[in-house]
């Protein structure tokens, strides 16, 4: 049986008088891609930000591994080591190079040397198909090649999990497409991933589980076929008919 890489138990979080999460709960197993869907405006996002302790939730508690990672003592920047997020705006810098984007997070938080930090660098360049473009700054890339930067940044990291919040949501069209096909190939080699997203063609062909939230909970949990073609609730139905 596949190990349980992260375990998310009764979540919430409020903003203000708002209650965005409402008591979500779920387990990712390692080697799994796992999407969200739902409408904007649903929590999908806060949920990932509150896995990863960018915010911290109101309730509740998040497991990576064994280590229960939402207590109020824990070395945020070791967990954020082992959790990677790809952002939708990218979240480059942008006086970096693209080389220096990918290796600033393994020489300053693991400490690896410039020479070895290079060398993983590369590898994850030539990962995601980028290897004449390292020595660029991000305003001489395309949307698409500094996403490829974002998710070679946290590949580099060597993480148990990767976080991917609607990575395509800020690309042109023709853009998309490439971005989709290294997420793709990651889950092939059985990169564990937790992926909010409204391509309905990925979540059905690479999902390995599909999460529909509304409103601050998940409601409906299943894999891609009976998500798609057999959805439980109408409000999923719904959803889907207008996305696909």
């Amino acid at each position: 049986m596949a190990q349980t890489i992260l375990k998310v138990e009764n979540l919430h979080k409020s903003y203000g008088k708002t209650e965005v999460i409402k008591g979500v709960s779920f387990e990712v197993k390692k080697g799994e891609t796992k999407v969200i869907i739902g409408p904007s405006g649903t929590g999908k996002s806060t949920l990932l930000r509150c896995i990863n302790q960018l915010d911290s939730p109101d309730k509740g508690r998040v497991w990576l591994e064994d280590v229960e990672i939402s207590k109020s003592h824990i070395d945020i920047n070791q967990i954020r080591a082992s959790i990677g997020f790809v952002f939708q705006s990218f979240n480059l810098f942008t006086h970096l190079t693209a080389l220096d984007n990918v290796r600033i997070g393994l020489m300053r938080v693991k400490g690896i040397k410039e020479e070895e930090a290079t060398k993983i660098a590369v590898e994850e360049f030539k990962r995601v198909g980028l290897g004449d473009e390292m020595h660029h700054y991000p305003a001489q890339l395309s949307g698409g090649q500094q996403q490829r930067v974002s998710i070679a940044r946290a590949l580099a990291m060597n993480p148990k999990l990767i976080l991917f919040d609607e990575p395509t949501s800020a690309l042109d069209p023709e853009l998309i497409g490439e971005v989709l096909e290294v997420m793709i190939n990651l889950a092939k080699e059985g990169t564990t991933m937790i992926v909010v997203t409204h391509e309905m063609g990925f979540a059905r062909s690479v999902a390995n589980d599909i999460i529909f939230m509304d409103d601050g909970i998940i409601l409906e949990e299943g894999p891609p076929g009976d998500i798609f073609k057999k959805p439980k609730h109408k409000r999923t139905a719904k959803f889907l008919s207008k996305i696909t």
